[in-house]
């Protein structure tokens, strides 16, 4: 039988990234945080917990982790059901840990989320990654649901179409000027720094690919801030692929321009979360597909 106090110890030393972040998060000493881990991974006969800055949890570890989760989840969801429950920890909110692409963060989400969360006392932990890779966390058991691409459920998932995300390609007036006063060839699309949101970020890419019909590798910067990454198209510093939504005052001001006139880019965008039957987190996947409606375009 597991010692859901010495998971707890577990699970809150790799949610913080430290003992002595978990201990204050569970008002005892370090040294009783360091004695539970230690006695599960004594119990359990393998290593749970990989130490350093900050600590980080073995495939064990991991696994161990996602199991408590689950048991928190449903814990709170009974003492919100029955607060007189004896043992009930009603007093436990609910947590819900969600990849969202930082896009999705900068435009419609937390205005999305928002009244759910405060109305039943959710909190959110929420995992920035780009649309087409926060499927990775699902399969990984990383997150309890996930803004992506990925139409398929993952096994044990449940799928939902949520609306698309519109992209322009835009660049400040003077970058234009400067690269692209001959049109978008392809040599000056070979030639035209992007900006590209992380190293997974392929929007850019593949814009070029459908303007160009060639592979082409731009040099590119890194700019892993949404509101950074506006930035560098704003300064004429890049060219980039921004939401339409976020840029729309941007466009109106003359600041940005767009590379090709009138083009558009959608991006499909669905809400994945368990099949695991809690009933906030089925009312906050009806909120979320209702909101997107108005949200998205």
């Amino acid at each position: 039988m597991l010692d859901y106090a010495l998971l707890d110890a577990l699970a809150a030393v790799v949610r913080t990234g430290s003992f002595e972040r978990a201990a204050r998060e569970l008002n005892v000493t370090p040294s009783a945080v360091s004695q539970r881990v230690k006695l599960l991974e004594e119990r359990v006969g393998s290593l749970l917990v990989k130490r350093g800055q900050p600590c980080e949890a073995t495939a064990s570890g991991a696994l161990l982790c996602r199991h408590t989760e689950r048991v928190q989840l449903l814990e709170a969801e009974l003492g919100g059901r029955m607060p007189s429950l004896p043992g009930a920890p009603s007093e436990r909110r609910a947590k819900l840990r969600i990849a969202v692409n930082d896009d999705s963060m900068s435009t419609w989400f937390i205005d999305a989320a928002a009244d759910f969360c405060i109305e039943r006392e959710l909190l959110l932990d929420l995992v920035v990654d780009d649309q087409d890779h926060t499927a990775q966390r699902i399969r990984e058991g990383d997150v309890q649901g996930a803004i992506t691409t990925l139409a398929e459920p993952v096994p044990g998932w449940r799928a939902m179409k949520l609306g698309r995300m519109r992209y322009r390609a835009v660049c400040s007036p003077a970058y234009f000027a400067r690269h692209f006063a001959d049109g978008l060839t392809r040599d000056a699309l070979r030639r035209a720094p992007c900006v590209n949101f992380n190293e997974k970020d392929e929007l850019q890419k593949r814009f070029i690919r459908r303007v160009s019909r060639a592979d082409i590798e731009p040099p590119a910067h890194v700019v892993p801030h949404g509101e950074g990454f506006m930035r560098a198209c704003t300064s004429g510093l890049a060219w980039g692929m921004c939401p339409q939504r976020l840029v729309a005052r941007q466009f109106e001001s003359g600041e940005l321009v767009e590379l090709q006139p009138g083009s558009r880019f959608d991006v499909d965008l669905y809400w994945q979360s368990w099949r695991l039957a809690l009933g906030w987190l089925d009312d906050f996947s009806a909120m979320l597909k209702q909101r997107a409606r108005s949200l998205l375009d």
